[in-house]
């Protein structure tokens, strides 16, 4: 039996076993109802990791037209995530955003996801009415904004979001492995395991890696040593925005 407080999406069954129950369309159907459209959900994918941007998105369903098994991306393999990745843009409007490694560290991981969410709101081809977010902070947009604590696993177009995100964040971090060899972005996306670790300690830091994470800020100062900082220059920081948006 799962004891304590019941997680997002949990819904408690007569035997007393938490079920998982997936997201639905009701918030948004009743914004519809209420002549309130488009309604968008949105997501991000990548705070925690120590390299690579945040990645942001931004899905307008279209409630005649929406794909079977939308979930939140953590609950679903990687090769389900990309089927739904490809039903999700060729039936909805949607928008990516990214937020760089040297915003993350101008601003703080949190302010640059909240900036890259509301950029993806903006980047939509028709500015929505009402926009749903996953988490606790509103957007800065012209529309209103819900906040949805786990609204991956409660809102179907935050959870379609949330695929968007999680696969643009995934091809990026792949092809960033290309130009990065012995990193093993293609593996662990940049997230701090201890192949990643390893490396930052024998490789040093990349212009992808933010240097406020404790791990890169280590390994930035051990072989910074008589070597000259590199700085991600504006050709690379295009080409990263358009690694993103494909």
């Amino acid at each position: 039996m799962i004891r304590g407080k019941p997680q997002p999406g949990a819904e408690k069954t007569k035997k007393g076993v938490a079920a998982i129950v997936p997201p639905s369309f009701k918030r948004e159907r009743a914004l519809f109802k209420r002549g309130v459209w488009p309604v968008a959900g949105c997501d991000e994918a990548g705070r925690g990791p120590l390299a690579g941007p945040v990645v942001a998105a931004a899905v307008v369903l279209d409630p005649k037209r929406i794909p079977k098994g939308l979930d939140d991306s953590k609950r679903l393999t990687p090769e389900k995530r990309e089927a739904l990745f490809e039903e999700i843009c060729a039936t909805s409007q949607f928008a990516v955003a990214f937020a760089s490694p040297a915003r993350i560290e101008r601003d703080n991981i949190l302010r640059a996801s909240l900036w890259a969410l509301a950029r993806a709101v903006h980047a939509l081809p028709e500015m929505p009415k009402h926009v749903l977010v996953d988490g606790r902070d509103k957007l800065d947009t012209p529309c209103d904004c819900e906040a949805v604590i786990g609204g991956d696993g409660l809102v179907l177009s935050i959870a379609a979001a949330s695929i968007l995100a999680k696969v643009s964040r995934d091809r990026l971090m792949c092809r960033l492995a290309q130009d990065h060899p012995g990193y093993g972005f293609e593996q662990h996306k940049g997230y701090g395991v201890p192949e990643h670790l390893d490396a930052l300690n024998r490789l040093g830091p990349t212009v992808h890696h933010r240097r406020l994470f404790a791990p890169v800020a280590a390994a930035w100062q051990k072989h910074q040593a008589g070597t000259t900082a590199v700085e991600v220059t504006v050709e690379q920081t295009q080409v990263i925005a358009e690694i993103a948006a494909s």
